[in-house]
């Protein structure tokens, strides 16, 4: 299913109500106010819209709901975010920065190049086949990086 018609703004809500209600069970306007750090007023004008486009069901004073459609956009946007999470943090990037970084290529590249990202970190990650080298080359990394900051700090 493709998000692209749907703006990253939308999306970044999807994503919100999928991860609040996966850790809460509900959702209401104040939570994704408070996770998306905007105003409520912000979160209801966009509740609408993603009612009008039934990605939601938005009901005033009631909770939020993901419509079918709504979650498996969400879920998919969820699982795009986890990809490049999982990347920079492969890489090293330090948690904080890896959560805002992927979060800004969750939006921005070609879905082909999203599923290649998504192949490489699970072939790097889960895949059982993998080379027996993997895990030392990722230790090698690390020392490599470690000694690069070492040299940094000297200068």
């Amino acid at each position: 299913m493709s998000t692209n018609r749907i703006s990253s703004k939308a999306e970044d809500y999807l994503r919100a109500i999928y991860e609040i209600v996966a850790q809460k069970g509900f959702v209401r306007i104040k939570d994704i106010a408070r996770e998306l750090e905007v105003k409520p007023p912000t979160v209801v004008e966009m509740m609408k819209k993603l009612d009008a486009k039934e990605l939601v069901i938005y009901e005033k004073y009631s909770g939020i709901t993901l419509t079918d459609r709504g979650r498996e956009i969400a879920e998919i946007i969820e699982n795009r975010h986890e990809t490049f999470r999982e990347f920079l943090e492969i890489l090293l990037v330090p948690k904080d920065i890896a959560l805002k970084d992927a979060h800004i290529l969750e939006h921005e590249l070609h879905s082909k190049t999203i599923l290649q990202f998504s192949r490489f970190v699970d072939f790097i990650t889960k895949y059982s086949e993998r080379p027996m080298f993997m895990k030392r080359w990722l230790e090698e990394f690390k020392k490599y990086c470690e000694r690069k900051e070492t040299e940094g700090n000297k200068k």
